[in-house]
């Protein structure tokens, strides 16, 4: 039976949703393509026909989420016109995200598997990361342009290792103090000043 034009988009796009959350869940090398299309419920041999390789859909499930992440930023500084900053970190450094890699952040859950990968995958991450990082810096405090985009590329940073390290942990209280820890730190840092107690 002869797939329509719509119904091979459709099919494209259930895969790169399953990819997307599978990767993260996962990582890369701990996912292959027929648990991704068993995910996406469709047979393995039809593959091919939407992607040149596994590579190929790693970088095309990463651009997905990175846009997704990047929109999913933007809501959160809309509803929080008070403080964007602040409710950022707290969307975040949340143990709602910490523990739900799967529909998380693909830096921290994927990070040294980008590291390692091909470069049109490190571009794809690149490319995500950058939206990121303006969003924090129209966020976070500063007198400067120059002053914000240091404060948020360094805000990136901690935020992605913090997520990291508290997925990391196997004791539930250290992984709570080093999300609660990085938020105290990003803040105070934002405000140009150590936190105290």
């Amino acid at each position: 039976m002869k797939v329509t034009r719509e119904q091979a988009a459709a099919n494209r796009e259930r895969i790169i949703s399953a990819a997307a959350a599978l990767f993260r869940a996962n990582g890369f090398g701990g996912i292959g393509v027929a648990d991704i299309m068993k995910a996406a419920d469709l047979t393995h041999g039809g593959f091919y026909g939407h992607f040149a390789s596994k590579d190929d859909l790693v970088a095309q499930a990463s651009r997905r989420t990175m846009r997704r992440a990047a929109a999913n930023w933007e809501g959160v500084v809309a509803d929080a016109t008070d403080h964007p900053y602040a409710a950022l970190l707290d969307h975040y450094l949340s143990p709602h995200h910490r523990d739900d890699p799967g529909h998380g952040c693909a830096f921290a859950a994927l990070g040294t598997d980008v590291a390692r990968s091909g470069r049109p995958v490190r571009q794809a991450f690149a490319e995500g990361l950058r939206p990121l990082i303006d969003i924090l810096a129209d966020a976070v405090p500063g007198r400067s342009k120059a002053l914000r985009r240091r404060k948020a590329v360094a805000a990136m940073a901690t935020l992605v290792g913090a997520l990291t390290l508290a997925r990391a942990v196997g004791d539930a209280s250290l992984s709570d103090e080093i999300l609660q820890a990085a938020r105290r730190e990003l803040l105070a840092a934002a405000q140009g000043q150590e936190s105290s107690g």
